[in-house]
């Protein structure tokens, strides 16, 4: 009996914990606590419904050994003393008859206290708990409690917490720790009130834009500014404007698409005129002409630049047009341009170059070739008539020997030639009247001689024809005279003996001038003593018979129709070049 008065205990401890740890519920649920503990107190102490009521549920909240014990009922007797807890068990030894739950049972032998549970003073009592009102003593069962074991199979449903708030009775103790999280509003909503950290880079200054219009442009900029200092001289105010990206925009500069890159780039530079200078009358192109790998064109005319064409210059791949003309550029013909496959235009006039000028300047697929007013000499390549050139102008140099018989080789592109102010010696060859495109032909001031050959009346186009300040004589052809385009004709100082009856009517027209000659009877002649002193002399071209040739076959007829020559012709582009400050 003690064995199961042990496991009895035992069970009501564990009934205990879980009743007050889980049935924290409202009076609803009171009956149910009622009918459990009534069927204890019949195990216990054989109480049945005639026993003492128990004590209300809130001595029956009260937890089991681990916290404090629960206050002693409201009763006239006090609690046993705690000796007597040894003594609980006999209480408890005598079970309930079973024919005791149809008839009420006697009251048990100390039916008036039940016996407490086993006291812990170690730990303080809490306070009691504040009930919202008194919950009815429970109803006395009619029929049986329900067995012993029972209490072990219920266990408290889980979903009544949940579902009913929880009860105020136990103030002190801190509400579930669940409910903590969920009734503060969440966190996330503050940063969404907030402004986002993304704005931060927003406020911050944008990077400058690139200043340039291209990466062309930009290599440009760089070659100006650095070529720009040193200018130590500029009357005409040109680099005022070289500075800042939009080099587009400086004096003189030409900007174009380039074909290649499909973005601007300085395409040209016309420096015309500028007149710059350098410290120490040095202004080097190195570095500037050069660099400047976009260029097309390049007229730098009147200027000072000194030293000698950039060896680089044969790398500009779309250079055409090269105006170095009236500075002071030094050394021999600059090779460098031989290179430039594309160059049409090539102006060096009035610098200091000297030496030869090689036969590959001939194969230049240029159109312009002006050379004069250098210090060239030597003999004119004989390939002169391979060049495409339209204007050849040799002018004011120190070439010698004759003029190449090639030169008829150019009878379709070349209009313009001057080879004036030079050495050149011997006889015209007859292939000059070939050059049935030519409106321009200068040979004076040499140390020519000879005839007029008769194929110059196939110059159909012939507009000026100089021959003066030479050692030309003998008779002027009368074919000559009648070229409808002929607008003047230049013999004089020369020794010309004859003039027939057409060039006397170009002579009366001032289109025809033979002062200095030998001609009877016309003013201004040289002197008999002079012409005596030529013709003391022997005269005699290697090519004479040539002399008569006239490769058109044109012949003036008595009923061909004589032309009527203009007054003046337009000035030549060409004789343009003989002048330093223009084209």
């Amino acid at each position: 009996m003690a064995t199961f008065s042990f496991f009895a205990s035992l069970l009501i401890s564990i009934f205990l914990v879980h009743l007050c740890l889980y049935h924290e519920v409202e009076s609803v649920d009171d009956q149910l606590i009622s009918t459990h503990r009534e069927a204890l107190e019949i195990i216990i102490g054989g109480g049945g419904v005639n026993s003492p009521p128990a004590p209300p549920p809130e001595y029956e909240e009260c937890p089991p050994p681990p916290p404090p014990p629960c206050p002693p009922p409201p009763s006239s007797s006090p609690p046993p003393p705690p000796p007597s807890l040894p003594s609980s068990p006999p209480p408890m030894s005598p079970p309930p008859p079973p024919p005791k739950p149809k008839s009420p049972p006697p009251p048990p032998p100390k039916p008036k206290s039940p016996p407490p549970p086993p006291p812990k003073p170690e730990s303080p009592p809490p306070p009691p708990p504040k009930p919202k009102s008194p919950s009815p003593p429970p109803p006395k069962p009619k029929s049986p409690p329900p067995p012993p074991p029972k209490p072990k199979s219920p266990s408290p449903p889980p979903p009544k917490p949940k579902s009913a708030p929880p009860p105020p009775a136990k103030p002190n103790s801190p509400p579930p720790p669940p409910p903590k999280p969920k009734s503060p509003p969440p966190p996330r909503p503050k940063p969404k009130s907030s402004p986002p950290p993304p704005p931060k880079p927003k406020s911050r200054p944008p990077p400058a834009p690139y200043p340039f219009e291209s990466q062309r442009i930009e290599l440009a900029y760089h070659v100006f500014q650095n070529f720009r200092p040193l200018i130590k001289s500029d009357p005409n105010n040109f680099t005022k404007s070289w500075q800042g990206p939009n080099v587009c925009k400086y004096k003189g500069v030409v900007c174009a698409i380039h074909p290649r890159y499909k973005q601007k780039a300085v395409a040209g530079l016309d420096i015309n005129g500028a007149l710059f200078a350098g410290d120490n009358a040095k202004l080097p192109l190195d570095g500037f002409l050069d660099k400047l790998e976009d260029l097309a064109f390049f007229h730098a005319n009147s200027n000072n630049f000194t030293g000698s064409v950039p060896k680089d210059v044969s790398k500009l791949e779309f250079f055409y047009e090269l105006d170095l003309s009236n500075n002071k550029l030094i050394g021999g013909f600059p090779n460098e341009v031989l290179a430039a496959t594309n160059l049409t235009f090539l102006d060096l006039r009035f610098n200091y170059f000297a030496g030869s000028v090689r036969p590959e300047v001939f194969k230049l697929d240029v159109d312009v070739l002006f050379l004069n007013n250098n210090n060239f000499n030597q003999k004119i390549p004989d390939n002169l008539g391979s060049s495409p050139a339209h204007y050849f102008t040799f002018a004011n140099n120190k070439f010698t020997g004759p003029i190449p018989r090639s030169i008829g080789q150019a009878s379709k592109t070349l209009f313009e030639v001057l080879f004036l102010g030079n050495k050149l010696t011997g006889c015209l060859p007859y292939e000059i009247g070939y050059l049935n495109q030519a409106t321009v032909f200068d040979v004076s001031s040499n140390l020519l001689t000879g005839p007029i050959p008769h194929s110059f009346s196939c110059l159909a186009k012939i507009e000026y024809l100089n021959l003066a300040s030479n050692r030309f004589y003998g008779q002027v052809p009368e074919q000559v005279c009648t070229l409808s385009n002929l607008g003047n004709l230049s013999l004089a100082n020369n020794y010309f003996t004859e003039v027939g009856p057409e060039c006397r009517k170009l002579m009366k027209k001032k289109l025809l001038d033979v002062r200095q000659n030998c001609i009877l009877g016309e003013p201004n002649q040289k002197t008999k003593a002079q012409c005596n002193a030529f013709f003391s002399k022997p005269r005699k071209c290697p090519n004479e018979k040539e002399m008569t040739y006239v490769p058109c076959k044109r012949y003036l007829r008595s009923n061909e129709k004589k032309p009527e020559h203009q007054k003046q012709a337009s000035a030549p582009l060409s004789y343009g070049s003989l002048v330093r400050h223009r084209l």
